[in-house]
């Protein structure tokens, strides 16, 4: 099947997910004061996934600060997602898990085959910037796991975007 692209400005597809403290997480119960920041993440066996969501936990402040509603999210079961909550310094991280690959499909995300040891099929990395209104306002969707870019460049970013009320761009 292949994949839908969703622009800027466009309606983010809605999303319920279970999250690895036994709560649902809805984006529509969301009350983020400027942005609700959505990361898709390959998974547990992934370290570059680990680097990330730990460099997430040491910036959530920052975000929070901002006005940002943050959560992670992967393909993994139940089981793998809260193995990574607990092996990983992710502890105040939203995780959300069992992410349907055909719902991947709808966020324009990359979904590959696992080798070795990775699951069957499973999410490429993607960043989400929504608006409250669930507009999608900036997104990066990468085919595969190298050159993310770094929270201090988001946040970077963000803090000119709410300075300069700078409008989202790419939707032509």
């Amino acid at each position: 099947m292949k994949n839908k692209m969703i622009k800027p400005r466009e309606k983010a597809p809605e999303i319920t997910i279970n999250l690895v403290n036994d709560t649902v997480w809805k984006f529509s119960e969301q009350s983020a004061e400027n942005f609700v920041m959505v990361l898709f993440y390959r998974g547990k066996h992934c370290p570059l996934c680990k680097k990330q969501l730990e460099e997430l936990q040491s910036n959530l402040d920052e975000f929070t600060e901002r006005g940002i509603n943050v959560i992670a999210i992967s393909s993994d079961t139940e089981k793998v997602a809260k193995e990574t909550y607990d092996e990983w310094e992710v502890s105040n991280v939203p995780i959300g898990y069992d992410f349907p690959i055909e719902e991947a499909r709808t966020w324009g995300l990359f979904i590959s085959e696992g080798i070795k040891k990775e699951p069957e099929h499973f999410i490429e990395p993607g960043f989400f910037l929504l608006k409250p209104d669930g507009t999608i306002y900036w997104e990066s969707i990468q085919s595969m796991p190298f050159a993310r870019p770094t929270f201090k460049h988001i946040l970077s970013g963000i803090d000119f975007i709410l300075e300069k009320e700078y409008p989202a761009r790419g939707e032509a």
